[in-house]
């Protein structure tokens, strides 16, 4: 593989795994459809909120988290990306806003560690792991 060859591989492997992250962030707030997408069969998940093995614990746990709000707005940032090969880290600062109500809403703030690796059908997180940083009491909206 040429210099070149490597670096078109190395550009498109971050699209793609950009592409991932922010897929993730609208699984979460538009209804986990498509897990398969995003996530291999194997996948473990841990975050506050427990650990998940697999596709149907992950789901689960996610909408453990996530479907006492109205509406969630994930937003991922600052990514950093490691790749080896077939095999990836992608560390993601997350903020999201957790509409509890039409005049009430919540902030929390986490860093995400995603472990993804190259499959047949693209590259698929086999691990992530949650750590939240901040999360904030029930806010009245401004208006």
């Amino acid at each position: 593989m040429t210099s070149t060859d490597a670096l078109i591989r190395d550009l498109a492997d971050r699209a793609e795994l950009t592409e991932l992250i922010a897929r993730h962030s609208l699984w979460v707030d538009e209804g986990y459809a498509d897990t398969d997408r995003l996530f291999t069969e194997d996948v473990v998940v841990t975050s506050i909120r427990g650990e998940a093995h697999g596709i149907e614990a992950l789901n689960a746990l996610a909408r453990k988290g996530h479907d006492a709000y109205a509406r969630t707005l994930h937003s991922k940032c600052n990514l950093v990306m490691e790749i080896d090969g077939d095999t990836a880290t992608v560390r993601a600062h997350d903020i999201a806003v957790y509409v509890i109500d039409d005049k009430t809403e919540a902030v929390a703030a986490a860093i995400h560690r995603y472990r993804a690796r190259r499959t047949a059908s693209g590259w698929r997180f086999d691990r992530l792991e949650v750590s939240p940083v901040a999360l904030t009491e029930a806010l009245a909206r401004a208006r």
